[in-house]
């Protein structure tokens, strides 16, 4: 029987961090064994992937709808040849289609980007659960705006793409604040992720959104993200999932010494389709 996939709201790490070597590459190897151990929980039962990314932020909602996605490097500071690498998953006009549909019948607005490629909030995370490409992507805009209220709204109006074999990503980042590190960073990251798993984890699903909404009043807001383009994207995951149960699939309580970093998995993806 057809399964009612599970959505996500995952930190994506650094960068190309799958493509690196050495020191960089261990940094994230708790990341890493946290996202292989999420692609055999799909077995078959997965199509394509909708990743909502905060590293794509446009006036309006926008699709992405070329066929094949080329790459996007939006990061600095690293070897020469990470910015000749490839993450060639194909894309889905067809799924982008729908998405587009499915968000104007709900009264939003939805433009097409059929030159959008991948962003590094898609290919880091894409790398490890489909190394070789397997799945068609299509990626999904945060309104710049960065309200929460449109986001959630964007997840319930797509929450019938997890009954036809689309699994919703949120990517993102728990925690981003890259110009806090070091001792300083230790007690606000801590006090943050904590309110954030207390919310998600462990209140009924109408306090889980009302608090969300207003997630300007959890312990340190505004040090864990000074700008919120990485925590918008768990809107639309949970806004897609509303009112069934979370569980964490990543913790890393000090990620360089100092940043405690989240994900998050919503849905039991063991319910039939109804």
């Amino acid at each position: 029987m057809p399964r009612r996939l599970s959505t996500y709201y995952l930190s994506h790490g650094g960068g190309p961090w799958p493509y690196t070597e050495g020191g960089m590459r261990r940094r994230f190897e708790k990341l890493e064994a946290s996202l292989l151990a999420i692609r055999p929980q799909w077995g078959d039962a997965v199509r394509a992937v909708l990743v909502v990314s905060g590293h794509w932020e446009t006036a309006e909602f926008a699709v992405s709808s070329g066929a094949f996605p080329a790459m996007v490097f939006d990061y600095y500071g690293f070897p020469e040849h990470l910015y000749h690498i490839r993450y060639d998953a194909p894309g889905s006009p067809e799924l982008a289609m729908r998405l587009s549909a499915m968000l104007r019948a709900g009264g939003l607005v939805c433009d097409s980007d059929t030159e959008r490629g991948f962003d590094h909030g898609t290919f880091s995370l894409m790398k490890p659960l489909c190394p070789n490409g397997e799945l068609p992507i299509v990626q999904l805009s945060i309104k710049e705006d960065l309200d929460p209220h449109a986001h959630l709204s964007v997840g319930r109006l797509l929450a019938p793409l997890r009954d036809e074999g689309v699994v919703i990503i949120g990517s993102g980042s728990s925690f981003h604040n890259l110009g806090l590190r070091g001792p300083e960073a230790i007690e606000p990251s801590r006090r943050f992720d904590d309110w954030l798993q207390q919310t998600l984890l462990r209140t009924s699903s109408a306090e889980r959104s009302r608090n969300l909404v207003n997630w300007l009043d959890a312990p340190n807001a505004r040090i864990a993200h000074p700008r919120e383009d990485h925590l918008i994207p768990l809107m639309v995951a949970l806004g897609a999932a509303e009112g069934e149960p979370a569980s964490l699939v990543y913790h890393e309580p000090d990620f360089l010494g100092s940043w405690a970093l989240s994900s998050f998995r919503f849905g039991d993806s063991s319910i039939p389709m109804t």
